[in-house]
């Protein structure tokens, strides 16, 4: 059986890939203005016996399957999500390892930019939700996470909540991302906790179960013209907050 293939696009994407984990590139596709920019990559990829290739702009977008291509295409293996347990949850307690865990986010955009900022502000890891209606990390994830993913380890969740309730146990500063009813601000936190992250999905928001299994929850003010930030935004602004800096 063929292993599923991911296309990566763009050139921090896929030099982000090139830099973590540059034997899992299986084929290299890139335009001619882009080709004077990846020598290096070109000159591994024949080391390896692997496919590497200038071709013409409508080649490549079709390659890629998107015009949005960033001039590059590399061709991997699909990622398989092992799932997170309560096994693991208590190991990256240990190692004081922050964690995103993302409720059913629904839209690939979201779920690429709110890779992009953990990977920014130090995560180690992303949980997301084994839901038909969760998106997961495919093209157009990494595409927005431009290499974000590549510094994450991916987690797969079959029951959120009781996963919540296995960090909570661990040590972890569960904190949930509600759009009312939480609290205006961190508040103390225990020197030295680790902290999950908590973001529901774009319309509903958390289930109440994952609400119920955090240890807290934040509610970001605004003005009250709009009712909430777009979930990568607020994404953006609590883990700015949670790792400390806040100035």
């Amino acid at each position: 059986m063929r292993t599923a293939e991911l296309k990566i696009c763009g050139m921090a994407a896929v030099r982000a890939r090139f830099q973590t984990n540059p034997g899992s590139i299986l084929r290299l596709y890139f335009d001619e203005p882009t080709s004077k920019r990846i020598g290096l990559m070109c000159r591994a990829l024949a080391a390896a016996r692997k496919v590497y290739r200038c071709v013409e702009p409508d080649e490549l977008a079709k390659v890629a399957g998107s015009l949005h291509h960033g001039g590059i295409v590399a061709v991997v293996a699909a990622p398989e999500l092992r799932a997170a347990t309560a096994v693991e949850a208590a190991a990256w307690a240990r190692r004081r390892e922050s964690v995103v865990v993302l409720d059913r986010i629904g839209n690939a955009h979201n779920l690429g930019a709110i890779a992009r900022t953990a990977a920014f502000f130090g995560v180690t890891h992303l949980a997301i939700a084994a839901d038909p209606s969760a998106a997961q990390p495919g093209e157009a994830a990494y595409r927005v996470a431009e290499g974000g993913l590549e510094f994450l380890q991916s987690w797969s969740v079959p029951d959120v909540a009781g996963f919540l309730g296995a960090l909570a146990s661990a040590g972890f500063d569960v904190v949930g991302a509600a759009t009312r009813g939480g609290a205006a601000g961190l508040g103390k936190r225990r020197p030295g906790a680790p902290w999950a992250l908590v973001l529901g999905n774009e319309e509903n928001g958390l289930s109440p179960a994952s609400a119920a299994a955090c240890t807290r929850l934040l509610t970001i003010g605004g003005g009250g013209r709009v009712e909430s930030l777009n979930v990568s935004a607020a994404a953006a602004v609590l883990m700015h907050e949670l790792s400390g800096r806040n100035g």
